[in-house]
């Protein structure tokens, strides 16, 4: 397999649709998301709450959080309705559906560690959600340490993967087909 077979220069008429941008966008945010978050964990916090260029980089984080969901949301709402799990691409989906399970989740832990009054208000409110679901032996959302540990390293590597493996489904697939009219 070649780079053309595995990047193809010409995609069909039909995903110059504005509904298939939103896919791109949520790809371009989690970009940003991933490369401000490698920043802010290289310099450490007493950069991002001292320096005015790492409160720039931890806002820039934070908003591109907010910017992700939203497009994601609306990635996945369109993606509903056209029925992207037809002709056999439902692993694409369910792909799809696990990386935004696991990037919700760190959203969450995102929100912990930002030890403030909100994050400590949201882990005693979370703590009982999390005992509700019957992981709260494993997962303490009052413990910063495993809290940063999972939002730093574990989820954004896992996130990624899923994500690489739902692009790899869709360029093997090729983007689904609207309806027909």
């Amino acid at each position: 397999m070649s780079i053309d077979d595995a990047l193809p220069t010409r995609m069909p008429a039909y995903v110059g649709s504005v509904a298939y941008l939103w896919g791109a966008a949520s790809l371009s945010a989690l970009a940003i998301l991933m490369v401000s978050g490698m920043v802010l964990a290289i310099f450490g916090p007493t950069w991002y709450h001292v320096s005015a260029a790492g409160h720039f980089v931890n806002s820039l984080h934070f908003w591109s959080a907010q910017i992700f969901f939203a497009v994601v949301l609306l990635h996945l709402t369109t993606k509903f309705f056209m029925g992207a799990w037809r002709d056999g691409r439902w692993l694409t989906w369910i792909t799809g559906t696990l990386s935004f399970g696991v990037l919700v989740f760190t959203g969450l832990t995102g929100f912990l560690s930002q030890t403030n009054w909100d994050s400590q208000w949201i882990a005693v409110q979370s703590k009982d959600a999390m005992n509700a679901l019957g992981v709260g032996a494993y997962f303490n959302t009052m413990d910063t340490g495993q809290v940063l540990t999972l939002h730093v390293a574990l989820l954004p590597a896992l996130a990624v993967l899923l994500v690489l493996f739902h692009l790899f489904l869709i360029r093997r697939d090729s983007p689904v087909k609207p309806y027909e009219r």
